[in-house]
């Protein structure tokens, strides 16, 4: 039975996960802060981590870093509020699996965690080497199947874009992929791949940014038997397991200096060495990387050495972000509802109006990753034929309480004090607003108005509901 830590200052949410959760095969411990939750981490052997982002004593990201520095290889499951998205999306470059916006659904944390751990199981990466261990399960376990394809759409990007991976896929250029968090870039990498002359030999996706320094090293090259403490066996690295096909090396900008200088070797000679071996090992194979950092200026900065990008950078592709090509969103919307319904066993048949004027009008901070999610999210709780409006998130209904909003007003922002009193008031309004999970009457109570002046307050600050 898997293990799992639950993390979250909320007791009764902590109870009721807990119940839920055991009552579906696995087994469950909670913590109401995150020293204990680490502690708790430290004691005993967890599968994954349910983890609220704002604990009494840390945040999310503080959590998920030392998380990963403990049991690098444990699921991060993140719990946030509805206006977190975007502290979401940078959680999962920090190494967490997903996340799911309060009120909590526990047939959607159910489904995040069984997705979770099949990927545990897939790639085996949460298994730590052992004198038991067999490298030829590992090479086989760790190559990940190509599941899903580059989808074109309408738009003008979007057909540019697959014309560049047909131009280039042919070759064995390394290529280098930007774009935004969730844009699709390891969807792309596998779609370089597949259509290359290595499609029948593996192809091994890494995420850089969620390797510890002191572990990227052993993942990326291997190691061997007593290289240091822990190394109880033999390991083959991420390129020898690659070896004929394609490496694709997600977040690139995250390794440390001086694995990128072992990754020029590797692109410049095309051997590796294990940690604590004498002997290189010869490897063919095609590297693709992504990033959402801007890499020049990480070179003009010191943080990444220029050597490595000029080599990375043979063939770029820019991805653009989601609301670059609103004209793709439906089309895009359709090719999850029908990985959804496959998934979920469900026969869902299209949007309504209002569902797809109200994608149209989102801003899409997480992009394809969080459309997918949201997809399979509404098609889980869909008891019709039609996704409706009743299935969708609060960020998506009310596109207009933005982050923008909830900062209030920028520093370096030079306005009269009446504009400036307008925006407090604003933000004050739609935090109480979130808070209550849009109750008005509970909102003018905790402001302390009645509800006529919260509503005159609201139609003057242009906060439609």
């Amino acid at each position: 039975m898997p293990n799992i830590l639950c993390i979250d200052d909320d007791v009764d949410i902590c109870h009721l996960l807990k119940r839920f959760l055991t009552k579906n095969g696995y087994n469950v411990e909670t913590a109401f802060t995150g020293a204990s939750g680490l502690q708790a981490l430290k004691n005993s052997k967890f599968d994954l981590v349910l983890c609220d982002f704002r604990l009494p004593d840390k945040d999310g990201y503080e959590m998920i870093k030392e998380i990963k520095a403990t049991k690098p290889f444990v699921q991060v499951i993140l719990i946030t509020a509805y206006s977190d998205v975007k502290t979401a999306v940078k959680a999962i470059q920090l190494g967490a699996f997903e996340y799911v916006s309060k009120p909590i659904h526990p047939e959607e944390i159910l489904m995040n965690i069984r997705a979770a751990l099949q990927k545990s199981e897939d790639n085996k990466y949460g298994t730590p080497v052992s004198e038991e261990d067999d490298s030829d399960t590992l090479q086989k376990t760790v190559v990940r199947p190509a599941r899903y394809k580059y989808i074109a759409g309408e738009s003008q990007q979007s057909k540019q874009i697959q014309k560049l991976i047909e131009l280039v896929a042919p070759t064995d250029m390394t290529v280098l992929l930007l774009g935004e968090s969730g844009t699709g870039k390891e969807v792309v990498a596998n779609t370089i791949h597949e259509l290359s002359a290595r499609k029948n030999k593996p192809f091994v996706a890494v995420d850089c940014g969620s390797l510890p320094p002191e572990l990227a090293g052993s993942e990326l090259f291997g190691h061997k038997k007593g290289a240091f403490t822990g190394a109880l066996n033999d390991k083959k690295g991420h390129f020898e397991l690659a070896n004929g096909g394609t490496l694709f090396l997600d977040e690139i900008g995250n390794l440390s200096y001086e694995n990128q200088i072992k990754l020029l070797r590797a692109l410049q000679e095309r051997k590796v060495r294990m940690l604590g071996d004498v002997k290189d090992i010869e490897v063919d194979i095609r590297i693709i990387v992504a990033t959402n950092e801007n890499l020049r200026i990480a070179v003009e900065e010191g943080s990444f050495r220029g050597d490595i990008f000029h080599r990375l950078n043979e063939f770029s592709i820019k991805l653009p972000a989601l609301r670059e090509k609103k004209e793709d969103i439906i089309v895009y919307a359709k090719h999850f509802l029908k990985m959804a319904n496959e998934e979920l066993n469900k026969s869902i048949t299209g949007f309504t109006e209002e569902v797809a004027g109200k994608f149209q009008n989102y801003y899409w901070p997480g992009n394809l990753r969080e459309l997918k999610n949201v997809i399979k999210r509404a098609a889980l709780f869909s008891t019709d034929n039609m996704i409706k409006t009743s299935e969708l998130p609060l960020e998506i209904l009310h596109p207009q309480i933005t982050q923008q909003d909830l900062n209030g007003v920028n520093a370096d922002d030079i306005v009269d004090l009446k504009t400036a009193s307008e925006r407090a008031e604003k933000k004050a309004i739609l935090n109480a607003l979130i808070k209550t999970n849009y109750n008005k009457s509970k909102t003018a109570e905790i402001l302390n108005v009645d509800r006529k002046t919260l509503y005159n307050k609201m139609n003057a600050l242009g906060i439609e509901l």
